[in-house]
């Protein structure tokens, strides 16, 4: 099997098998975290079971990282990144015991969508962290064939994750104390990813060259004119540039297409009065796209080095757009189960395509800024889409004329980035003067 494969040709590099078991570790906490939220927010008997409702908790969670982003990237670019997974992991400790707390005492209140969001936005730093870290321990062929795995495979982490914590839901009596227990849970398993990135060099993930107090301060105080300077080195080097732009594209479609999926999970294919049947009709609907995740793994590594990066993406963008079509016809669950794998492969898919060539073209002193402007833009996309579910959709969440704008806007984005990368297929070198 073509992944064994990959992992026998990674497993040697020592540093890479360190690193890749703190995403799996973080990531697996991550599942049990966002689980809990999940229940709480959107399978709750008195939340989220309008398109208003869980638009309006997306944005409440996602919005603030769109300012936190910029941070993060002239932290990265500064801070030793093994430093940044050791602490950030220990503060997301602090903060997850901090919300069970508040929900055993106070219960579900402004305290605990604040202490979440920034739970979250802390883990979208320590992923990007671990994006601009992995050209440190892997390079050459082998980046291609590592960027296919370690994202794929920490998904599938934040899987297993977030399926102990529905294990969890189901044995642990009703009430505060089961929502806590899954938090604690959530906690350890945090605190074991910052004890296993000890393991590597303090100075092993870079960046080759950091700041001392005085010049992070100076660097913090001109954040704009950073992030500016970034964003044109990337639009000079070019790929990188079209790569983030087509990502965000297609994490603002595929952000509508989820939020739809939460909202024809709950009312349209089972009892609106019966949340936990929707969230066991929800679970159901990510395995199918976790299914789609794994199919990404496997054929990525196999099919992308024939056809480059840039075809398949493409290709990716058009199984999105069949998806979608598949929608547009009916509604019934196996027919969504299918989308919704299609949509996993594709999305993950585009998705190693993506991070491989923004790795690539972009050199270390940029690439910490690179990955927060992609988190930006992750983020932001998504909170355009539930707005966007918010304005259009129904409170069964399936409208065939929303699905049918979305497979034209997939196709046009195949469309558009296929001859933008025909016309300038490489990236272009900038000149020193350029990146100062």
């Amino acid at each position: 099997m073509q992944v064994i494969d990959d992992l026998k040709a990674l497993w040697p590099l020592r540093d890479f098998r360190r690193l890749f078991a703190v995403r799996l570790v973080s990531q697996s906490a991550d599942g049990m975290f966002q689980v809990g939220l999940a229940t709480l927010f959107f399978f709750s008997p008195e939340n989220a079971s309008t398109a208003t409702g869980v638009a309006s908790a997306f944005a409440v969670l996602l919005l603030p990282f769109t300012i936190v982003g910029p941070w993060a990237g002239v932290l990265l670019d500064r801070w030793r990144r093994r430093q940044v997974l050791l602490v950030g992991n220990l503060v997301r400790v602090g903060l997850t015991l901090a919300i069970a707390t508040v929900m055993l005492t106070q219960g579900v209140g402004p305290a605990v969508y604040v202490l979440a969001l920034v739970n979250l936005s802390i883990n979208r730093f320590l992923l990007a962290a671990l994006s601009a870290s992995l050209p440190r321990v892997v390079d050459g062929p082998l980046l291609l064939t590592a960027n296919s795995l370690t994202p794929t495979l920490g998904a599938a982490a934040a899987g297993v994750g977030g399926g102990i914590g529905v294990v969890l839901g189901l044995v642990l009596p009703p009430g505060r104390g089961k929502d806590a227990a899954a938090l604690l849970v959530a906690a350890l398993v945090m605190a074991a990813a910052s004890a296993l990135a000890t393991r590597l060099g303090r100075d092993r993930l870079g960046p080759e060259q950091r700041a001392d107090a005085a010049q992070l301060r100076a660097a913090l105080g001109a954040l704009g004119h950073g992030l500016v300077d970034g964003a044109r080195y990337l639009v000079a080097r070019r790929t990188p540039a079209r790569a983030l732009a087509v990502m965000a594209v297609h994490r603002f479609l595929y952000g509508a297409v989820f939020i739809a999926s939460i909202l024809i999970a709950r009312n349209l294919l089972s009892d609106p009065a019966d949340a936990g049947e929707g969230l066991r009709t929800f679970a159901t609907i990510l395995g199918a796209a976790a299914v789609g995740f794994a199919l990404a793994v496997v054929l990525t590594p196999v099919l992308s080095p024939r056809t480059g990066p840039h075809a398949w993406i493409v290709l990716c963008l058009l199984l999105a757009t069949a998806s979608q079509l598949v929608l547009v016809v009916t509604v019934e669950l196996v027919p969504v189960l299918v989308a919704s794998a299609a949509l996993g492969l594709a999305a993950q898919g585009a998705k190693i395509a993506v991070d491989t060539i923004v790795q690539r073209d972009t050199d270390d002193a940029y690439r910490g800024r690179a990955f927060a402007l992609y988190d930006v833009l992750y983020n932001a996309a998504f909170v355009g889409a539930a707005a966007l579910g918010a304005l259009t959709l129904p409170d069964t969440g399936w409208s065939r004329g929303l699905f049918a704008v979305l497979a034209a806007g997939y196709l046009a984005a195949a469309v558009v980035y296929g001859t933008a990368a025909r016309r300038v297929p490489e990236a272009v070198r900038v000149p020193a003067v350029a990146r100062s």
